[in-house]
This record gives C-alpha cells, structure tokens and sequence, in this order.
C-alpha cells in the first residue's frame, strides 16, 4: 500500500487482536494499520522505519526568531505582551 491518505488503512478490531497478531504484524510491516476500539481508531501500528521516517526530524522543541514572525502573529504578541507589561 502506498502513503496515500485517499487510501483507507486496514483495521483490526482490538478485540480480534490475540487471534489476528500475526495477520497484523505482516500488514503493519507493509503499511501502517489501524487498531479500532468500539468500531473508532484508537491506534496505529506500524514497523519502525516507517515511523523513523516519519520522526527523523521532528523536534517538539524547536525556536523561532522573532523577525520571522507572520505580521498577525506579531501583532499578538505585540498585543500580549503591553497587556502583561501595562504601562512599564
């Protein structure tokens, strides 16, 4: 399967997945699959390079200058910040 979101996943309920473990571990080592709970997606399984590739340069902490603020954004914060200061 290719990374096509009009693709839909293969699911498997969470219930079915003592029988179907190695059903699931040969789909999810083709492409990501589905774990459903009460017939809505709780999880996804999938190999591990496929979720490192997908996390190689993901970084949560990441640093902005300000200079390269959109205009709205600076505006706000602009905004935020004389409301916090007040008349310092």
């Amino acid at each position: 399967m290719k990374h096509d979101t009009s693709i839909e996943m293969q699911k498997y309920p969470a219930a079915d997945l003592a029988r179907n473990t190695g059903e699931l571990l040969r789909a999810a080592s083709v492409a990501p699959v589905t774990i459903t709970k009460h017939k809505k997606d709780c999880f996804v399984v999938m190999s591990t390079e496929r979720y490192e590739s997908l996390t190689e340069n993901a970084n949560p902490q990441r640093a902005f200058a300000v200079a390269d603020m959109p205009d709205d954004l600076g505006e706000l914060l602009d905004q935020g910040l004389e409301e916090l200061l007040g008349d310092e």
